[in-house]
């Protein structure tokens, strides 16, 4: 009988989440295994835009922990060998009324407040940044250190890093039965035959529920549909990342002063140039279970929504559209915690929208919890057991 392949851990997952994982922690030392039931980026980490933002998080904590992950992908531009088209030119949020331009400024003077690089814009500086923006926009707010990357690539890189520092990467190898054995030690029994390890990670995002049930362990992440189009570019839209104020409302579920159908399907102005010229614009947001299909309604409706920030892309040419998922939780925050009814059980899942933007501190983070060593943000928030204290005291 074979004997089953044994790593201090294994981790579930070859999306974002398992490579910055398996980087940081093969960098500091550890034996790790990765886990993909697919092709790695396969998922999520395959089917979104590629922001590493500060300007869309909370002033505080969440927004404290995006910009410790924008100086670490920073640093990881310089350390890793493959390329994953790293710029650094900040983004804008845009205000089409007063009600926003007065939100705005006090969500700039929060972050301002909290040590980011925040400045409010009127309307001479969009005209500045974009001619194509539309002539009745009131202004908006900026944030300098803003990055984005090709999501891919960065996955990819960090992937090949890792295997060079030690890691051990099993690709379409399905997990179907996750349990401890009597010596108190991990069994993972996969479609490619039967691992050992210590400790296990679960990065596998929308679907780290399914893996959280096998140890008896409730998961609440819920799979968010978001759709995007690929448009290539007849001139110079613009050279940052561009997100409407009410993209902040639509993704705290706030009221916005918008038609029925946009507020359905949760559709606000994302407006993304890439590396190769063309962009990418978003956004939806739906719970629909896991449904990827390309609905066209929503598709228009984007399209619209672009239209109304940037009346002169009418003549664009649509290369592609695609859906994803995203991990959604109800407070926003993702899971980057051990689970305490499970020793050596950890999740780091739950990112919703925000999973580029957070990888490298969850990767970091859970090394430091992999290490039993000091994290170098407070986990409190994003403790798993956050969920269960709402429940019981609600």
């Amino acid at each position: 009988m074979k004997k089953a392949t044994h790593s201090d851990v294994l981790v579930i997952g070859g999306g974002i989440m398992g490579a910055a994982i398996s980087y940081y922690g093969t960098k500091h030392g550890l034996d790790i295994t990765i886990v993909e039931k697919g092709e790695i980026a396969s998922g999520t980490s395959s089917r979104c835009d590629g922001n590493i933002l500060a300007i869309d998080k909370d002033p505080g904590f969440d927004s404290q922990m995006s910009l410790k992950s924008q100086q670490l992908v920073e640093q990881l531009n310089k350390e890793l060998k493959i390329p994953f088209e790293y710029r650094n030119p900040g983004s804008i949020l845009v205000c089409e009324n007063d009600l926003e331009m007065e939100a705005a400024q006090k969500w700039v003077k929060q972050q301002q407040e909290a040590g980011l690089d925040f400045n409010m814009l009127d309307r001479e500086d969009l005209r500045n940044e974009s001619k194509h923006f539309a002539d009745d926009l009131y202004g908006g707010l900026e944030c300098k250190t803003d990055s984005t990357v090709n999501p891919y690539m960065f996955t990819f890189s960090m992937f090949e890093e890792a295997e060079k520092q030690g890691a051990k990467i099993h690709k379409d190898t399905e997990v179907k039965h996750l349990y401890k054995d009597a010596d108190d030690q991990f069994i993972i029994e996969t479609n490619k035959g039967k691992f050992t390890a210590n400790k296990v990670v679960n990065a596998a995002g929308v679907w780290s529920p399914y893996i959280g049930e096998m140890v008896g362990v409730d998961i609440p992440i819920k799979p968010r549909k978001g759709q995007l189009i690929v448009a290539s570019r007849q001139e110079a839209v613009g050279l940052r990342k561009v997100m409407e104020f009410g993209y902040l409302i639509s993704k705290f579920g706030g009221e916005r002063q918008v038609d029925t159908l946009t507020e359905q399907y949760g559709v606000a102005l994302v407006f993304e140039p890439t590396e190769s010229q063309n962009f990418l614009i978003g956004s939806s947001r739906e719970f629909l279970g896991f449904d990827t299909v390309v609905n066209h309604q929503v598709t228009k409706l984007i399209a619209k929504r672009a239209l109304r920030f940037y009346p002169t892309m009418a003549d664009m040419t649509v290369i592609r559209t695609y859906a994803g998922l995203r991990p959604w939780t109800e407070d926003h925050l993702p899971i980057i915690s051990h689970v305490d009814e499970v020793p050596g059980f950890y999740i780091a899942a739950g990112h919703e929208g925000d999973g580029i933007s957070l990888a490298a501190i969850t990767g970091k983070v859970m090394e430091e919890l992999l290490n039993e060593k000091p994290t170098s943000i407070p986990i409190e928030p994003l403790r798993y057991d956050r969920f269960k204290e709402r429940v019981e005291y609600t």
